[in-house]
């Protein structure tokens, strides 16, 4: 699947889960959306940006240890207009990383330190989660309508939309250029 824009918010401040001109095609969450994409439509205000700038630094580690072969899911308050609809700032992003390990892989300190999710979100304001893409075909069928489902709606059980980047490291490097120029532009005004 192409990657497609972010689709506006709906007006419950929301990303529509599906398509509204076509509701069963193939348009839907998670929208296949680039990083500098993400970066270039959230990065509007001060604590987005911290967290935007966590959640590229959390990749650089993940890349660090060769992970780079995957995708992930981005959702949470994040992808919400959540000022208007909480009246208070996104605290973090949430993630599942879909990864498919290289042959070589270790768990080292490295790779534990990735792994302790509390730790994850304290130093990169990112709500973490691993799903294995060498998982047997059951789990992994379980793993992603976990996730799936849990993301598709609210707490108040609004249906929503969600995204999904690639993991690869391609992209970090101009995400982390328009992170830096989209905070320049706040302290030039």
């Amino acid at each position: 699947m192409e990657k497609t824009a972010i689709p506006p918010w709906t007006p419950t401040g929301v990303l529509p889960p599906v398509n509204d001109a076509d509701p069963v095609g193939p348009d839907r969450s998670p929208y296949q959306v680039s990083l500098v994409d993400i970066v270039l439509r959230f990065a509007t205000s001060r604590e987005r940006r911290q967290i935007l700038d966590g959640l590229l630094r959390f990749r650089r580690e993940l890349h660090s240890t060769g992970l780079v072969e995957g995708f992930q899911w981005i959702d949470g308050s994040f992808l919400e207009a959540v000022e208007t609809l909480e009246r208070r700032a996104p605290k973090d992003v949430d993630v599942v990383t879909f990864v498919e390990p290289p042959a070589d892989f270790a768990i080292s300190d490295r790779v534990k330190a990735i792994l302790n999710h509390d730790s994850v979100k304290r130093h990169y304001f990112v709500d973490h989660y691993f799903v294995e893409l060498t998982l047997p075909s059951k789990n992994l069928v379980e793993q992603s309508t976990y996730w799936s489902s849990l993301w598709s709606h609210r707490r108040s059980m609004q249906w929503k939309g969600f995204l999904q980047i690639n993991l690869d490291p391609s992209e970090d490097v101009a995400a982390a250029k328009n992170l830096e120029e989209a905070g320049n532009v706040e302290t030039a005004e």
